[in-house]
């Protein structure tokens, strides 16, 4: 049996596809990945997602998201892609079960935080740990945070939070930023902003959520315990692109080109790509649900074709 369309990666690009597809009765089947529901299976209070005006906890919201998509006629399977390659009919998706034929396919993989591997981070992830002070930097109005990285990504993530906190620290492993020089000048005027430079996090420390971080000098060795109420991670993404072996070209940071025919069309004709495994930029559950139902409904009219 061949399917119309397979979508490869849930989370709310993946889940969107799959409604928008399903109603267009495209009968499209979704294989969620290791990560089912994606990175805001990782995050406590959802507040920037319209329609939820007192919040709403990330697993909850996936769950809503899967839920209105299988309603509608959404095949979820709980499987994992391992290798996607071109057949006659279509494209071959071997999984970690089965091997599925589609004519077409929406890559919605994500990209993955990088972390640091400390003692204490895994076990606070949505409890004053995070990797988006976009997500979660309102929670700790009045507080003290701390930036972990060095380049723009991590500049732009001290500058989003003193909107926020009291104070905020930058960790830094080396002597100098690896950010364009007019972030760096940007973190170095703010009043708000006080940096450590030649330290490692060692450790994050906490009960119930983040209390302090331990550091670790790079050059002595000596170890500094730093009170704070957050550690935001911002040593980047990775694009969960392993399994496409090449099959598709990639921008320099190693996420899906798009754009080559329709707004979410790849360089391999029949495939599109939404959400985080696409965009470097923007990272949000509604850029990804947007692109989700762009590559939806260019699916649908690239098989109308």
């Amino acid at each position: 049996m061949i399917n119309n369309l397979a979508i490869i990666g849930s989370g709310p690009a993946g889940y969107t596809a799959g409604l928008y597809a399903a109603r267009a009765n495209l009968e499209p089947v979704l294989f969620e990945g290791l990560e089912s529901g994606g990175q805001l299976m990782l995050t406590t209070d959802v507040e920037n997602y319209p329609g939820f005006k007192d919040g709403i906890l990330g697993p909850e919201l996936m769950k809503e998201f899967k839920a209105q998509a299988e309603k509608f006629g959404t095949k979820v399977h709980p499987l994992t892609v391992k290798s996607v390659k071109e057949s006659l009919e279509g494209f071959e998706l071997v999984t970690s079960k089965d091997t599925y034929l589609a004519k077409s396919i929406i890559i919605s993989s994500g990209a993955s935080a990088k972390w640091l591997g400390v003692e204490g981070e895994n076990r606070l992830q949505g409890y004053g740990v995070s990797a988006c002070a976009t997500c979660d930097g309102f929670f700790f109005k009045d507080k003290t945070v701390t930036v972990v990285g060095g380049g723009d990504s991590a500049m732009e993530e001290a500058l989003f939070l003193t909107k926020f906190a009291e104070k905020v620290y930058i960790v830094h492993r080396r002597d100098s930023f690896r950010a364009s020089a007019i972030m760096q000048k940007r973190v170095e005027d703010h009043k708000k902003i006080e940096v450590f430079w030649n330290k490692e996090v060692g450790e994050i420390r906490g009960k119930d959520s983040v209390s302090s971080v331990e550091l670790k000098d790079t050059i002595n060795s000596e170890i500094l315990e730093l009170d704070t109420d957050a550690v935001f991670v911002a040593i980047g993404h990775t694009p969960n692109v392993g399994f496409l072996d090449g099959l598709l070209e990639l921008d320099e940071n190693g996420y899906i080109k798009t754009g080559f025919t329709t707004p979410t069309s790849t360089s391999k004709e029949g495939i599109f790509a939404a959400g985080d495994v696409a965009d470097s930029i923007y990272r949000q559950a509604i850029t990804a649900a947007g692109t989700g139902c762009q590559a939806a409904m260019d699916v649908e009219r690239w098989l109308e074709s």
